[in-house]
C-alpha cells in the first residue's frame, strides 16, 4: 500500500509484490532499481520504480537471468537486441518443448500401454532424443 507521501519503502514495495526486503536491495545493488532517498537515507519507491519491478518480475518469470533484465531496461546497451533475440529464441525453444511435452502428455494419459516407454507412438514422440538431435543440460542426465 502506497504511503500518504505517494512513494513505497522498501518494506511496502516489497509487501506489494510478495517479495522479501533484501531481493530489492539486490536489485538495487545489480543496478536494476535506483530509488530515490529521503533525508535520513531511506529508500522511497516512486511509480516507476513500482513498474520496473512489475517487468523484472514478469521477465523473471519468462526465463530471465538479471543481466538479461538489465539490457531489457536499458535502452541504451550496446547488447540490447542481441540479449533479446536470444531470448525470443530460447523461449521459442521452450515453447516448442512445452508443446511436445503436452501432447506426450494427453497420450499418456489414453494410451493402452502400462509401461508408456513400450508404445510405439511415446517412442516416436522422443525419436529426436533418441538420435542425440536434441541437447539437454547435464541436470537432466
Amino acid at each position: 500500500m502506497k504511503s500518504s507521501t505517494g512513494t513505497w519503502s522498501v518494506g511496502e514495495l516489497a509487501a506489494r509484490f510478495g517479495l522479501e526486503t533484501h531481493v530489492l536491495r539486490h536489485w538495487e545493488d545489480v543496478g536494476l532499481l535506483a530509488p530515490e532517498r529521503d533525508g535520513a537515507g531511506r529508500r522511497r519507491y516512486v511509480d516507476a520504480d513500482v513498474t520496473r519491478v512489475a517487468v523484472i518480475l514478469r521477465s523473471k518469470a519468462a526465463g530471465m537471468s538479471l543481466d538479461q533484465v538489465r539490457a531489457l531496461l536499458d535502452g541504451e546497451a550496446p547488447e540490447r537486441h542481441a540479449v533479446l533475440e536470444a531470448h525470443v529464441a530460447d523461449l521459442d525453444r521452450r515453447m516448442d518443448e512445452m508443446v511436445r511435452s503436452r501432447e506426450m502428455t494427453l497420450h499418456a494419459l489414453e494410451c493402452r500401454a502400462h509401461d508408456i516407454a513400450t508404445c510405439p507412438r511415446f517412442e516416436a514422440a522422443v525419436a529426436d532424443i533418441l538420435e542425440g538431435a536434441v541437447a539437454y543440460p547435464a541436470l537432466w542426465r
